[in-house]
């Protein structure tokens, strides 16, 4: 017969088999015949019992009975090599009655689902990557203190992380409908609406500088990047923004080009300082490798990077920091009183937030640490509702401090000129 056949007496008795069912089971028909079918083919307890249990079944109701899911394992002959062959079956089990309506033999019909049942669960461990890689970056999204949005090829929006909500205090249904004009402010909305509608009509990434009505009523100064993702065809699939507040910074740079014009020059160079650190913090090509920021992850209570997106490591450009522990990777780090801040947010949970921190690092290979100023968040994150690691935000603000220094000692400088002119 062209399948894999037992027959069995209704006591479990094995009176014959198929030639499929010989080739399936490698037991010879000599072998089996005639012995119990536990006898016959040993089986672990639990297989016993649940086949025991399906024979009963059977005998007791006289209906087909179809077993769960199986795990079966042959034993090779010597003869082929030997060893275990990890199985697992579907089996059936059938009444035949005779004239009289009596139980009469039990025909079971096993089937070979190993390689279905493999590959269920391949793509459960797929789906179960997918999932985490998707939880994973819905996390970094919303952990980022940017505000990030995608939209549609159109430039209809979809998305908008929860920096978003909390900045303008919206809800994410009212975002989605909301007219811009709402919170763009008067003068800046024109040219928000002219240069994203060149950008959609040619598939250009936008970047632009507006100001941005907060929950409060008051308009901030935002800067926006929005990038076109194509696919291999070279279409646009979706469109990823993010927006980094740059008030403070642009006011600074207004009071430093009208301070005064005997300070021109320190004013120029500070405004140039301070462009060059935007291009560096707002430039990426995506939210993860190329944010506008310096972002690292660090797993586990001894700080292990997992991931520095290209920003961070570019600080560190002579070294190897994923895989390694932060005091492994950076020691002059760890003599600062970084890692016992990394072991505070990763025990408490507490967000801690460092403005204008000055730290020393070692930018290269000479051993000489430098003094840096760097503006950054820690902030713990869980899984499965215990401490998992430590997300770094950070941006360096060297420059902009040591233009606001010179900024303060010029306006000493004029100051005690002025007090020495009224003296005279």
């Amino acid at each position: 017969m062209p399948g894999a056949y037992l027959l069995l007496a209704p006591d479990g008795t094995v009176l014959d088999n198929s030639d499929q069912h010989v080739a399936v089971s490698l037991l010879p028909r000599s072998q089996a015949v005639g012995r119990n079918i536990f006898d016959a083919y040993p089986s672990a307890l639990e297989s016993q019992r649940d086949l025991a249990a399906s024979h009963e079944q059977v005998r007791r109701t006289l209906q087909p009975d179809t077993m769960p899911l199986l795990r079966y394992d042959l034993e090779r002959p010597a003869e082929v090599g030997g060893g275990t062959e990890e199985r697992y079956w579907q089996i059936t089990h059938y009444p035949i009655l005779n004239a009289n309506g009596t139980l009469q033999y039990i025909l079971q019909i096993p089937q070979d689902v190993t390689a279905a049942h493999r590959a269920s669960l391949v793509a459960a461990q797929a789906q179960e990557a997918l999932n985490e890689a998707q939880q994973r970056s819905e996390f970094i999204m919303q952990s980022l203190p940017v505000l990030v949005w995608t939209n549609h090829p159109d430039g209809t929006p979809n998305y908008y992380n929860n920096r978003w909500l909390e900045f303008t205090g919206k809800t994410l249904e009212e975002m989605q409908a909301i007219n811009w004009d709402e919170i763009t402010h008067p003068d800046d909305r024109p040219g928000l609406v002219q240069r994203w509608a060149v950008a959609l009509a040619h598939g250009t990434e936008l970047q632009y500088e507006y100001r941005l009505r907060r929950h409060d009523g008051q308009y901030r100064w935002v800067l926006i990047r929005n990038v076109p993702r194509r696919d291999a065809e070279g279409q646009i699939t979706m469109w990823v923004g993010a927006a980094n507040e740059i008030h403070e910074q642009r006011q600074l740079v207004q009071e430093l080009l009208a301070a005064n014009e005997q300070q021109n020059t320190l004013s120029e160079q500070a405004y140039q300082l301070y462009q060059r650190a935007e291009n560096q913090r707002e430039t990426y090509e995506h939210l993860f490798t190329q944010a506008p920021a310096m972002i690292a992850i660090t797993r586990g209570p001894e700080h292990r990077f997992e991931f520095v997106n290209p920003a961070y490591q570019q600080l560190f450009p002579n070294r190897q920091l994923v895989g390694h522990t932060v005091a492994e990777a950076l020691p002059e780090i760890r003599a600062q009183g970084i890692v016992g801040l990394l072991n505070d947010v990763y025990r408490t949970g507490e967000t801690f937030y460092g403005n204008e921190l000055k730290m020393k690092v070692e930018r290269d290979a000479s051993h000489e640490l430098r003094d840096a100023y760097f503006n950054f968040v820690y902030q713990q994150f869980r899984e499965n509702g215990e401490p998992d690691g430590v997300v770094v935000f950070a941006f360096e603000v060297t420059e902009l401090v040591h233009a606001r220094q010179a900024l303060e000692k010029a306006r000493n400088a004029s100051s005690q000129a002025l007090d020495g002119a009224a003296l005279g």
